[in-house]
């Protein structure tokens, strides 16, 4: 098979030996590697990372690993062919074991260090030598860098082991958040959400942990229970995994002087995150001020964008601190998130979140994590005051660039020209006290309903009561509501700027028909944990079609309220970060 055959993806992957012409590990050839390190990768103990960009480890290969799943769409868009994924030499890399690759191929992974900022807040107790030197990938180990039709990709084993900052656990992640996150990835994929992606899943048919979770029927707020759960390992696949964490680090670094060469390293990271993941917007010629302004500028707009686009479809990050925060604008680190069911703005499925994460507030908790993205520059422009001031017009601009990419969102959901401030506050009112289904409601309404008979399927009215509501008058302002709403579109398609016909469709793309709910994702991993993964791949082709009608069996299976009995009920409603 011929490299260009390869690229140009006329030929499909079929096994690692095709994949070895495309490697590429611009990283480790780029970048500093821990002087302290052990280029074997033998370096699976807690301990203090003082300097460089990276660390080689050997990810641990979970013990008999069985297919579970992978994403079929990746799949094609890699070139490699379905049969790969349970291929021998495929499944053995890719649930831990290196030993398997190509000469060419690089036996060793790598696994990078970051900083933790909380709210705008710099914590480094977190780490276990309170010094913040031995925090970062724990139990994440990059393994392959490729570039394939022009795109570059880098592939991570998530719960690969130990790395030197695993803070003295085990390194593993179990099947229950392994599904999660590879169904998450490659829902929010489907919905038009930036975000890294989902490769493949292995798990173990011997080798378990033990992790806090809730029993059957717990409505208990934290865990009551330590459950012996199988290991599995999932691979996500992105562009890098720079995150707003790491170039913190190396700010913090460059600003204490920690060593000769911290501030070198800090601009060499800059550099490679442009060149990974800006390289069309930023042309590495410039002088560093110029670039890193342009990076500002571009990260901006990218993440407000994101956020946007969170929102749009009901889906809540839970823990967005700047570690999981990635430079590059899109969705990474699957660990407290969840997708809003019956709405409540200040929804947060994470125990340990607080409000500041919430729904509603996550345009804020970004703007924080900008602000220390910014805080990061800031060294590479101690000499250059001008690009000082620059910089800092770019960061307090953030509120009104996120605002608009707000309003525009919130137009689109409701099939308008312009957003319509007073319209959007009684809505919003309605849906907080009805409640609504965030999903249901939104796809019911892009039909443009003339009565609210058919949004009616989205109100949770028990829920309502059982809240001590009192029902009477809510279907009464609903109409009234609906009513000044068609009035609004009528208007707008008076100027002929849409027919009813067009709006109704535009509506449809932004509002999709499926979430994920968890009540329907427990089952899966449950079966899964027996050994029954076809649950699992079911609910993957429901989700990565989230717009599309589908049949009459999968709506009545997938399009459903959340039962009111499992409000409330712990590992369905709300979950520890235990994973």
């Amino acid at each position: 098979m011929s490299n260009q055959a390869v690229r140009q993806g006329e030929t499909d992957i079929t096994c690692l030996e095709d994949v070895a012409p495309l490697a590429d590990y611009s990283l480790m050839e780029n970048l500093v590697r821990d002087p302290d390190a052990d280029p074997e990768g033998q370096d699976h103990q807690p301990r203090q990372v003082f300097s460089g960009h990276y660390v080689p480890v050997r990810p641990t290969p979970i013990e008999n690993p069985a297919y579970a799943a992978h994403s079929p769409e990746l799949f094609r868009e890699l070139g490699f062919s379905d049969r790969l994924a349970q291929s021998p030499d495929f499944m053995a890399m890719f649930s831990g074991d290196l030993s398997v690759v190509p000469e060419s191929m690089r036996p060793v992974g790598w696994a990078c260090g970051y900083a933790l900022s909380i709210y705008g807040t710099e914590f480094t107790q977190q780490c276990p030598f309170q010094t913040g030197n031995g925090y970062g990938d724990g139990r994440a180990i990059s393994v392959l860098e490729m570039v394939n039709n022009g795109r570059r990709w880098e592939m991570q084993l998530k719960g690969g082991g130990r790395t030197p900052y695993c803070r003295g656990a085990d390194g593993r992640a179990v099947l229950r958040s392994s599904v999660r996150e590879f169904l998450a990835q490659e829902h929010m994929h489907a919905l038009g959400v930036p975000t890294s992606r989902s490769l493949s899943l292995y798990v173990s048919k011997t080798e378990t942990v033990m992790r806090p979770w809730y029993s059957e029927g717990s409505r208990s707020r934290e865990p009551d229970q330590l459950l012996e759960e199988p290991v599995a390992i999932s691979t996500r696949v992105a562009p890098s995994f720079i995150r707003v964490g790491q170039l913190e680090l190396f700010a913090r670094r460059a600003r204490q002087q920690a060593h000769p060469s911290a501030l070198g390293e800090l601009g060499q990271l800059v550099t490679h995150l442009i060149d990974r993941e800006y390289p069309a917007a930023i042309d590495q010629g410039l002088p560093v001020p110029a670039r890193v302004l342009m990076l500002a500028r571009e990260f901006r707009s990218r993440l407000a964008a994101l956020v946007a686009n969170w929102i749009r479809v009901g889906y809540c990050q839970g823990n967005f601190n700047s570690d999981n925060c990635a430079a590059g604008g899109y969705t990474l680190d699957y660990g407290p998130f969840g997708f809003c069911e019956a709405f409540d703005a200040y929804f947060q499925p994470w125990t340990g979140g607080g409000q500041h994460f919430s729904f509603f507030n996550q345009p804020v908790a970004a703007e924080k994590n900008f602000d220390s993205f910014c805080s990061a520059m800031q060294p590479l422009l101690v000499d250059h005051p001008d690009e000082l001031e620059q910089l800092e017009g770019i960061r307090s601009e953030f509120p009104q660039v996120m605002g608009t990419e707000m309003r525009t969102m919130w137009a689109a959901k409701l099939g308008l020209d312009e957003f319509e401030p007073e319209l959007f506050k009684q809505l919003v009112q309605l849906m907080m006290e009805t409640p609504v289904d965030y999903t249901i409601f939104f796809r019911e309404l892009s039909s443009i309903p003339e009565t609210i008979e058919s949004l009616e399927k989205g109100f949770y009215r028990s829920v309502h009561e059982a809240r001590g509501g009192n029902w009477e008058g809510i279907p009464e302002r609903w109409t009234q509501w609906l009513s000044a709403w068609r009035a609004r579109i009528k208007a707008e398609e008076s100027t002929g700027s849409t027919s009813m016909e067009e709006r109704s469709r535009r509506m449809k793309a932004v509002n999709p028909k499926y979430t994920m709910r968890e009540w329907l994702v427990v089952p899966t991993y449950q079966k899964a944990a027996q050994g029954e993964y076809q649950p699992l791949r079911d609910l993957q082709a429901v989700l990565t079609q989230p717009y599309a009608e589908q049949s009459s069996a999968v709506e009545s299976q997938y399009n459903q309220r959340k039962p009111l009995e499992l409000f409330n009920l712990g590992g369905f409603s709300h979950y520890s970060c235990s994973s």
